[in-house]
C-alpha cells in the first residue's frame, strides 16, 4: 500500500512546457507540479529577453534540461522547436499552452477603441498558437495525451480593462473545445484551467488588477483567490490518469468566484 501512495502520477511521460517566463509565471508552477510528479519537460522560451530567466529556472531540474526557443507566431519556428524535441524522444504525453499577449494599450479605456492590430495580436499569440502547437504535437501523441491551457474568467464575464485579452480568451476556450472532439478520436485530451487573479508580471500590466483581488476576497466562497501551487495542483490532475474521461472542459480555480451571482 505504501509503495503504490508513493507512486509519481506523471512518471514516465514526456511534457513541452510553453509560456515560462521567470519565477511567478503560471507556467513554472504546473511545470514544477508536472515535474514533482516524474514528468520528464522539454522547454520553449520566448525571445532573448527572457532566455536567461528561464535557463535559470529550468537548470533546477538539471543541467540537461532541453530548452529551445519559439516564437508561436512563427510556423517556422514551432516547426524547429518540434523538431528539436524528436531529438529527446520520440513521443510526447503533455503539452502546456501558458502564453497570452495583448499590446498595453489594448489593457486600458474604452473596449470600443481596440485596433484591427491589436485585435490581430491577441487573438494569433493568445488563441491561434495553441492550435498551431496542436498541429505539431498530435504525430508525437502517439499513446494519447493531455493538452491543457490557461485561460481566466474575462472569457466568460466582463472585466473592466481586459478588454481584448478577454474576447482573445474566450476564442481560446472555444478552440479548446473543437480541438478536444477533434484530437478525441486519438485519445487526447484538451482542457482549460480558468485561475482566478494571482500576482504574475503579466497580470500585473492589467490596470486596476489590484481591485480584482478584492472583488475575489469580498465574494468568492473561499474568500480568496487561489495560489501558483493550487494552479500547479490542477494541472497535475488534468495531465494525470485521474482526469482520464474529462476533456473540453473549463475548470475553475478561483476559490468559487466563478460560481456566484451577487
Amino acid at each position: 500500500m505504501l509503495a503504490r501512495m508513493s507512486c509519481k502520477s506523471l512518471e514516465g511521460k514526456t511534457a513541452v512546457v510553453f509560456g515560462v517566463a521567470n519565477k511567478r509565471s503560471i507556467a513554472w508552477a504546473v511545470a514544477q507540479a508536472w515535474a514533482d510528479q516524474g514528468a520528464k519537460l522539454i522547454f520553449n522560451y520566448q525571445g532573448e529577453r527572457v532566455k536567461d530567466n528561464v535557463e535559470e529556472l529550468t537548470a533546477a531540474f538539471g543541467e540537461d534540461v532541453p530548452l529551445y526557443p519559439c516564437d508561436v507566431t512563427s510556423d517556422e519556428e514551432i516547426d524547429t522547436f518540434f523538431n528539436q524535441v524528436r531529438k529527446h524522444t520520440d513521443r510526447v504525453d503533455l503539452l502546456l499552452h501558458s502564453v497570452a499577449y495583448a499590446p498595453r494599450e489594448a489593457l486600458e479605456g474604452r473596449f470600443l477603441h481596440t485596433s484591427r492590430e491589436a485585435y490581430r495580436i491577441a487573438h494569433d499569440i493568445s488563441a491561434f498558437s495553441l492550435i498551431a502547437l496542436a498541429q505539431r504535437a498530435e504525430p508525437m501523441m502517439t499513446a494519447g495525451g493531455s493538452i491543457v491551457a490557461m485561460s481566466y474568467y474575462g472569457a466568460e464575464k466582463v472585466i473592466p480593462n481586459y478588454n481584448i485579452m478577454g474576447v482573445a480568451k474566450a476564442s481560446l476556450e472555444a478552440s479548446t473545445r473543437y480541438l478536444a472532439w477533434d484530437m478525441g478520436k486519438k485519445n487526447i485530451r484538451v482542457n482549460c484551467i480558468s485561475a482566478g487573479p494571482v500576482q504574475t508580471l503579466a497580470a500585473r500590466g492589467i490596470s486596476g488588477f489590484g481591485q480584482m483581488f478584492k472583488e475575489y476576497e469580498g465574494r468568492a466562497p473561499l474568500g480568496r483567490s487561489c495560489t501558483l501551487e493550487e494552479i500547479g495542483a490542477a494541472g497535475v490532475f488534468l495531465a494525470s490518469d485521474g482526469a482520464a474521461s474529462i476533456t473540453g472542459q473549463v475548470i475553475y480555480v478561483d476559490g468559487g468566484y466563478q460560481i456566484m451571482g451577487m
